[in-house]
């Protein structure tokens, strides 16, 4: 059954249907060059709005390219020292309990 997508201000507009004991969203092949069946997405709530985007998965052969970005000099006459302050442990300690 086809399910026709309404252009609005805020978007497109399609129905929300049953698929075994969850609900699922149709999204609108003007949206599919986000993503592709199959592939995995996060959706979370965001105040009373539902977000869905492509999950991307990052691997460690990115993170060469990142650390390329940094200039040649970066950090090259080492870090400022911070002096780290004194702790008051008594603040920390779990109140005892009695029993």
């Amino acid at each position: 059954m086809y399910i026709p997508y309404i252009l609005s201000g805020f978007g497109m507009i399609t129905k929300v249907f049953k698929s075994g004991n969850s609900l699922a969203v149709r999204i609108p092949k003007e949206l599919t060059d986000l993503t592709e069946a199959g592939k995995e997405v996060i959706i979370e709530k965001v105040g009373e709005t539902l977000v869905i985007r492509p999950f991307e998965t990052k691997t460690l052969s990115e993170l060469a390219g990142l650390f390329a970005q940094f200039t040649p000099g970066l950090m090259a006459e080492g870090r400022d020292f911070m002096e780290e302050p004194d702790r008051d442990w008594d603040l920390l300690a779990l109140p005892e309990t009695q029993g």
